[in-house]
């Protein structure tokens, strides 16, 4: 007797433990009624009929290995791709290493409506990828993560949705080509440095060249400004000197025009200053043997007697 209600206490435990699930928070599971859908279990303790109801199997991945699991996780995941190659649209194989975040949004359609959710999603994450990766060249490829990550997720998503899925977003973790291009990209890269550097260094001596022939051109103008102000200035002194001169001379013809009176013209007396002063000048040279008399001595001579009728005037 003690035996049999020991055995139906362990039976009715084993009910009750089949009968009550407790479904942790974002987490749910579908459950199949002999053999069809029933119902999808929400958060907290749900009550179902052993041995009838049966929770449904669905494959996920884990540490990138396919298993299956009876719950379905709400939350949002991502999966690790390995590496693929594709080739970009200049003939380039390259390495591509993807990460996609994705949400179970309807656990029904992922469940009934793709066998391998995980396996399906990262096939066409792939193949989707080499589509994309295939009309870029491998310049715009690197430098345009955030176009490709753009398409790939919209792409994504929009094959994903009947599968119950979000995707919302694609990150290209790694893109690695060969190392025949990454050498050839860095000699590139160094020669386009020395190009660089090159044109700076041209530019820098334009610029010295041209500083140095604008100051030049500077000391040009400032010594032509300077000997223009220069004749100026001696041209004005001359023309000073000149009036001056002039004025000296008018000033001597009104005193000899005084002293001569009418009778004896001023000019006369004039030359023949000049005429003995030019004399003295010849007397005075290196050959004083030789001495020359104008052409026009009986000026010089009339002059001379103009002067001589002058003295006796005074007299």
């Amino acid at each position: 007797m003690y035996y049999f209600l020991a055995a139906l206490l362990v039976c009715v435990i084993i009910l009750a433990v089949k009968t009550l699930v407790i479904i942790p928070q974002s987490e749910t599971k579908i459950i199949e009624r002999l053999g069809r859908y029933h119902a999808t279990l929400q958060p907290g303790i749900n009550v179902i009929i052993p041995f009838i109801d049966r929770p449904k199997l669905m494959v996920v991945m884990r540490n990138r290995r396919y298993m299956y699991s009876d719950s379905i996780d709400l939350r949002e995941q991502v999966y690790d791709f390995d590496k693929q190659n594709v080739i970009t649209k200049d003939n380039v194989q390259t390495e591509i290493n993807a990460l996609l975040y994705f949400q179970i949004v309807d656990p029904f359609k992922a469940v009934y409506e793709i066998n391998n959710l995980p396996n399906a999603i990262e096939k066409l994450t792939q193949t989707t990828l080499r589509n994309i990766i295939g009309e870029l060249e491998l310049d715009e490829t690197l430098t345009s993560r955030d176009t490709i990550n753009t398409k790939l997720r919209a792409v994504l998503d929009d094959a994903t949705n009947k599968w119950g899925v979000k995707v919302n977003r694609v990150e290209l973790q790694d893109i690695t080509p060969p190392y025949t291009v990454l050498q050839a990209m860095e000699k590139q890269m160094q020669a386009e440095r020395n190009k660089r550097a090159l044109i700076l260094e041209s530019e820098g001596d334009k610029a010295s060249a041209i500083l140095h022939s604008e100051g030049e051109k500077m000391a040009i103008i400032n010594a032509a400004e300077a000997q223009k102000q220069k004749a100026i200035l001696e041209a004005e002194g001359e023309a000073q000197a000149r009036i001056r001169k002039a004025e000296a001379e008018a000033a001597a013809i009104e005193k000899v025009t005084e002293a001569v009176g009418k009778t004896t013209n001023p000019a006369n007396y004039l030359l023949a200053q000049k005429y003995i002063q030019m004399l003295q000048d010849v007397a005075g040279g290196k050959d004083s043997k030789t001495v020359f008399l104008p052409f026009e001595s009986s000026n010089l001579l009339g002059s001379l007697g103009g002067i001589r009728e002058l003295f006796k005037d005074d007299k």
